[in-house]
């Protein structure tokens, strides 16, 4: 288990859900994960707080409460938020870097401030100032995000992006037609706290670059299970891999995820 008072500069430190059936996201993932659904907020356009053991971990915004809700993130999708510490810096930067900017800045009341961006490569994600609201302040631990990646078409591009505009500091971990993979380290440590995937050789032409979620689970073939009867689907199922045992789930409203017991 990980814990912490905010995350790291330029890493992930929250995920949010886009959803056309709030009800029914809030039933699926309380059901899954063991959340507790908190009621939607009218001050924020519905929005909808994930607690674990009453700390926030993910939230969910009805699609209904957008004015396009295709144009920051698509139809119902999760959403990945990276920290900063200076969003005016932040958004000028990836803007000078080929990104483009569909939501934001915007505060959130004394909670923070977010903009939605979408990288040079095409995939969506999020930046957040904190206020108040720092994000998720616990990983690695059932129910609670356990990696965050990027699958991207062009790899090299995203890398550079994320070093300029986020500040990352990146290791290459594989660099083959076969396996090609970075990942971002904790400013002055060793902690790896993302990747970036090379997904040109899978990815199918209708599929943009975009970030993806790994919560952790204490059996991923019994959460995979859970997910199916609770209305959800497989799309890859249950692996072992050096990372762990994973597995992709999609929501019943066709928001894609990742399920994963770490090793050991």
């Amino acid at each position: 288990m990980t814990t912490r008072d905010r995350a790291p500069l330029g890493s992930p430190c929250w995920a949010d859900l886009l959803t056309s059936d709030p009800e029914a996201s809030r039933a699926f993932y309380a059901g899954l994960f063991g959340w507790e659904a908190q009621e939607p907020s009218e001050e924020f356009g519905g929005y909808v707080m994930f607690t674990r053991g009453g700390i926030p971990i993910a939230g969910a915004m009805p699609s209904a409460g957008m004015a396009d809700p295709t144009e920051a993130s698509g139809p119902d999708s999760w959403s990945v938020y990276l920290d900063t510490d200076d969003m005016a810096r932040t958004v000028g930067a990836a803007t000078a870097a080929g990104a483009t900017v569909v939501a934001g800045p915007m505060p959130v009341a004394d909670l923070g401030t977010m903009a939605v961006l979408v990288d040079p490569t095409g995939a969506s994600v999020g930046a957040w100032e904190a206020g108040t609201f720092p994000g998720f302040l616990v990983l690695d631990e059932p129910g609670a995000p356990s990696w965050f990646e990027l699958f991207t078409r062009g790899h090299a591009d995203a890398v550079a992006f994320y070093e300029s505009v986020f500040g990352w500091e990146t290791d290459v971990v594989g660099d083959t037609d076969e396996f090609r993979y970075s990942t971002m380290r904790g400013p002055g440590t060793d902690e790896q706290l993302a990747g970036v995937m090379d997904a040109s050789s899978f990815l199918s032409e209708d599929e943009p670059s975009r970030w993806s979620v790994y919560w952790e689970v204490e059996d991923t073939d019994a959460a995979l299970a859970r997910a199916v009867g609770l209305g959800g689907s497989v799309v890859d199922g249950a692996t072992d891999t050096p990372y762990g045992r994973m597995a992709t789930v999609q929501d019943p409203t066709g928001s894609r995820f990742k399920l994963r017991r770490a090793p050991g």
